[in-house]
C-alpha cells in the first residue's frame, strides 16, 4: 500500500526478491540498533551546552515534580488543576534518586529522554514497511529522515514532553493501524495504552482520547469489534486517568500550582468573529509551518490522505490510520489555538507550532512515501497541492503580520515553538512568513525531482538527512548557546558558600529565569519567594544586587552578609548573620 491513495508500480514481493535472502535478515536489526545508539550520543552531543534548564516555566516545572515523585523536596509547577499531568515527571524521576548535584540529574535526564527519542528510529522504520509498504533501503533511510528532524530532535536536549511525543505518535498509528488489519482485544489494548500514555503527558493527549473513542464508536456501530473489544481498548486509558489522579494525590501539596485554570475567559476569547478569526489564523499557521518544516511533505501526505478517505483503493486499515491521523492533526491544532486565545496574560504569537510538532514525523514519512511508491503524474498532483497549501498559507500569514504591525503592535515567535523555521528562514528575531513558503516550495520541488528518478531516490533521502543535522547545528550555534548563556547563573550556588541544609529563599526581585535556575541548584529544599522582607525561618536568600539603582536590595537592614553573586546579572547570596 502506498500512503493514502497513491499506487504502487511494481509489486512488493518483486522489488525486493534480493533484499529478502536469509543472509541479509540480521542486518536490518543491527543497523536499527546502531542507529539508536548513534542517534542517542548525536542527541547528548547537541546538548553538552546544557546544564540548567533553558526553558522554563515548562522545565521547571516537570523536573520540580519529578524531583519530588524521587523523594525529594517538591517546589512549583505553572500547571493548572484541570491540564495537570504527571507521566513525564514520572519517567524523569529515576534521575533525582540519590544524593547528587542538580547538574548530573540534568544530564540524566537528557540521557532518558536521548533514549526515549531515539525510539523514532526504529518505529519509523516499521512506519514504512508495514503502513507505507516501502523497501527496506527506503524505509531505513526514511526513518533517520524522520528521526532526526529538528521538530523532534530539539527537544531532547531539555526537560519536556514533547521529546516523548513524537516516538509515541507514531507507535500510536502502527497500532492503530494494526488493529484495523486484525481487530482483537490485544490489538485493542495496545492502542487504549497508548493513548492513555498521550492523557499521562499532556493535555494535548485529550485531544487523542476524544478521537481514540470516537473511533471505538464507530468500529463498535460497523461491528467490526465487540463489546468485550471496546473495553479492552478503553479500560488502559481510564487506568491511565486514574493513575494520574493518584499521584497527583501522593504529591499532595509538595508541589504547588501556580497556573490558571481555563474557564469563562477561554469562552469568550473565542465567542466572537474576531475570536474565530484568531483561532483560524492560528490553526492556518500551524498547519502551514508543518508543511514547511517537511519540505512540503505534510501537503503531499495530507492530499494523499483525503483521497484515500473518499477514494479508498489500499484496504480499511490504510483508510482508517489516515483518517485518525487527519483528524488529530486538525484538532491538535484547533484545540491549541482555542486555549491559547483564551490567555489573556500573554501577548498573542505570530507561531506557536509546539502543539503540533509532534506529527511532523509521521506526515514526512507518508509523504515521502507518495514520492517513492506513486506513479509520476500522481507524485505531481500531490506536489501540486503543497505548494497550494504553502503559497496561500504564507500569503494570510503575511497579510495578518502586516495588519498586525498596521495598528501598532508586533506578533512574536512563541517562546522555543518553531526553533526550525527560524533556522530555515533566518528569521531569528521575526517570523518571514514568504520566505518560509519559498523554502517549502523550493524543497517540495526538489524532493519530487528526485524521486522521478529511481537512481537519485536513495541521494535524496541521505541530502535529506544532512539538512536535518545542519539545521540542528544552526540552532545549537544561534538558539541554543544564547539560551544557555543569558539563562546560566554565575558563579555556582556552591562556589559563594551555601552549604547543604540551609533553609534557602529567593527574592522576586531577582528576574525568575535567575531565581529558577538558582533554586534548582538548592537540592535539599524547596526554595520558597518573598517580597522586599524575608521571613523569620530563611538562613540563606537570593535577591537583587543592582549597585546605584533604587532597587537594589540591602540584606544589612534585615541582619544579612552577603556571601557573593553577580551584579551584572543582578543577584546575590546573603547568609542571616
Amino acid at each position: 500500500m502506498a500512503s493514502g491513495s497513491d499506487v504502487i508500480e511494481r509489486p512488493a514481493v518483486a522489488a525486493e526478491s534480493t533484499e529478502s535472502a536469509p543472509a541479509r535478515r540480521w542486518l536490518v536489526p543491527v543497523l536499527l540498533v546502531v542507529g539508536w545508539v548513534l542517534s542517542v550520543a548525536w542527541r547528548m552531543w547537541l546538548s553538552r551546552h546544557i546544564v540548567l534548564p533553558i526553558a522554563h516555566t515548562d522545565e521547571d516545572s516537570y523536573l520540580n515534580t519529578a524531583r519530588a515523585l524521587a523523594g525529594g523536596p517538591g517546589g512549583f509547577s505553572s500547571e493548572n488543576d484541570l491540564l495537570r499531568r504527571v507521566g513525564y515527571p514520572m519517567l524523569i524521576s529515576p534521575a533525582f534518586l540519590g544524593d547528587r548535584d542538580f547538574t548530573d540529574s540534568y544530564r540524566i535526564v537528557q540521557l532518558i529522554n536521548a533514549m526515549a527519542n531515539s525510539t523514532l528510529l526504529p518505529l519509523a522504520y516499521l512506519l514504512g514497511r508495514r503502513l507505507l509498504r516501502l523497501r527496506r533501503s527506503y524505509a531505513l533511510l526514511g526513518a533517520v529522515a524522520a528521526a532526526t528532524l529538528p521538530a523532534t530532535a530539539f527537544y531532547a536536549g531539555i526537560a519536556m514532553i514533547d521529546t516523548v511525543m513524537a516516538p509515541l505518535v507514531v507507535a500510536w498509528l502502527l497500532a492503530v493501524h494494526r488493529w484495523i488489519e486484525r481487530p482483537g482485544p490485544l490489538a485493542a489494548a495496545t492502542v487504549g495504552l497508548l493513548v492513555g500514555g498521550f492523557h499521562l503527558l499532556h493535555s494535548r493527549g485529550l485531544v487523542i482520547v476524544a478521537v481514540h473513542a470516537g473511533l471505538v464508536l464507530l468500529l463498535l456501530v460497523r461491528r467490526r469489534i465487540s463489546p468485550p473489544t471496546v473495553l479492552a481498548a478503553l479500560l488502559p486509558v481510564l487506568a491511565a486517568a486514574l493513575v494520574n489522579a493518584a499521584v497527583i494525590r501522593y504529591l499532595g501539596d509538595k508541589v504547588y500550582l501556580l497556573g490558571s485554570t481555563p474557564g469563562g475567559g477561554t469562552v469568550e476569547a473565542v465567542a466572537s468573529v474576531q475570536g474565530v478569526v484568531r483561532v483560524g489564523a492560528g490553526v492556518t499557521t500551524q498547519l502551514w509551518y508543518l508543511v514547511v518544516i517537511t519540505f512540503g511533505m505534510a501537503g503531499v501526505a495530507w492530499a494523499a490522505a483525503v483521497r484515500e478517505l473518499w477514494r479508498p483503493r489500499h484496504g480499511d486499515a490504510a483508510r482508517w490510520t489516515m483518517g485518525v491521523a487527519l483528524v488529530v492533526t486538525v484538532g491538535v491544532a484547533g484545540g491549541a489555538s482555542v486555549i491559547l486565545a483564551g490567555i489573556t496574560g500573554k501577548p498573542l504569537d505570530a507561531i506557536y507550532g509546539r502543539y503540533v510538532q509532534m506529527l511532523a514525523p509521521f506526515w514526512l514519512l507518508v509523504g515521502l512515501g507518495v514520492l517513492l511508491t506513486a506513479g509520476h503524474r500522481v507524485v505531481l498532483r500531490r506536489a501540486a497541492v503543497a505548494v497550494a497549501v504553502l503559497v496561500g498559507g504564507g500569503a494570510l500569514i503575511a497579510v495578518r503580520l502586516a495588519y498586525v504591525a498596521s495598528q501598532g503592535h508586533r506578533l512574536r515567535y512563541g517562546g522555543f515553538s518553531a526553533p526550525d523555521l527560524a533556522a530555515l528562514t533566518g528569521g531569528w528575531r521575526e517570523m518571514r512568513p514568504v520566505l518560509g513558503s519559498l523554502v517549502g516550495i523550493g524543497g517540495c520541488l526538489l524532493l519530487v525531482a528526485a524521486a522521478l528518478l529511481p537512481r537519485l531516490r536513495l541521494p535524496m533521502l541521505g541530502v535529506l538527512v544532512v539538512v536535518n543535522l545542519i539545521t540542528m547545528q544552526v540552532i545549537e550555534h544561534r538558539i541554543v548557546r544564547p539560551a544557555v548563556a543569558s539563562t546560566a547563573p554565575t558563579p555556582r550556588v556552591a562556589d559563594v558558600g551555601v552549604r547543604p541544609g540551609e533553609r534557602v529563599w529567593a527574592s522576586t526581585g531577582v528576574h525568575y529565569v535567575l531565581r529558577f535556575n538558582l533554586s534548582h541548584q538548592v537540592t535539599w529544599t524547596d526554595v520558597r519567594w518573598f517580597g522586599e522582607q524575608p521571613p523569620a525561618a530563611a538562613q540563606v536568600v537570593f535577591a537583587r544586587w543592582a549597585p546605584g539603582q533604587p532597587d537594589d536590595w540591602d540584606g544589612t537592614a534585615y541582619g544579612f552578609v552577603r556571601l557573593g553573586g553577580n551584579p551584572v546579572q543582578h543577584w546575590a547570596a546573603w547568609r542571616r548573620a
